[in-house]
């Protein structure tokens, strides 16, 4: 009897083990679940304005560019090969729509820690030497980028201003040929900032970043 009653006690035992793993294992998924689809913004979100220091030492934010209609924001940097590709193509973008409202910002995502070649004196020698004609951030701590949910260099998100709020109009990548300008068939930032100009819906919304991926601090 007495060794039926501790077979019981065991077994209600192993019971509770196995109900308090499952639980505490319950618990735990969801979180791993939230942090895995944190990916940032999609079409249609607002993005919120941000404060970051320009290359000439003065704090930024879209709030200053009280008569933009919209922004070219860029997520770019100094050391990428397909960054450096793009470095001429973004100064026209910012040429061409910078007086029709849509300006470029371009923000330095990457650690200078892990990529010297990012750091911010390399920025403003980077922006000298190209002509930059537009404000070139670097995000301090690198707490913009995983709000936009930017994960290359350059990434693009055009937003628009609606009543007061920055909506995420279009994310992804410049246009189809990173190699070659010569060779390119489908100007995305182009075609949305145009649309958008003219009122029109967005043919394409969302493309498939090409560049480099953003250096994190470790």
């Amino acid at each position: 009897m007495k060794n039926m009653k501790t077979l019981i006690a065991a077994f209600i035992a192993g019971l509770g083990l196995l109900s308090f793993t499952a639980v505490n294992h319950d618990k735990n998924k969801p979180q791993k679940e939230i942090i895995s689809t944190v990916k940032g913004y999609e079409v249609g979100d607002e993005a919120t304005d941000f404060k970051l220091k320009n290359i000439d030492g003065k704090m930024v934010s879209l709030s200053d560019f009280k008569t933009a209609k919209g922004f070219i924001v860029i997520f770019t940097c100094n050391h990428c090969p397909y960054a450096k590709k793009y470095e001429d193509r973004i100064i026209e973008l910012d040429k061409k729509y910078k007086s029709q409202g849509y300006p470029v910002i371009a923000i330095n995502p990457n650690d200078p820690n892990v990529q010297p070649e990012d750091g911010y004196q390399q920025m403003i020698e980077r922006a000298k030497q190209k002509g930059f004609t537009f404000p070139y951030l670097v995000d301090e701590g690198q707490k913009i980028y995983p709000q936009y949910g930017a994960t290359k260099t350059p990434h693009v998100f055009v937003l628009q201003k609606e009543n007061g709020k920055n909506i995420v109009k279009y994310i992804g990548a410049i246009d189809n040929n990173y190699d070659n300008p010569n060779d390119v068939s489908e100007y995305y930032v182009q075609n949305a900032v145009n649309a958008l100009l003219k009122g029109e819906s967005l043919k394409m919304t969302k493309t498939v970043a090409i560049g480099c991926t953003i250096k994190v601090k470790k």
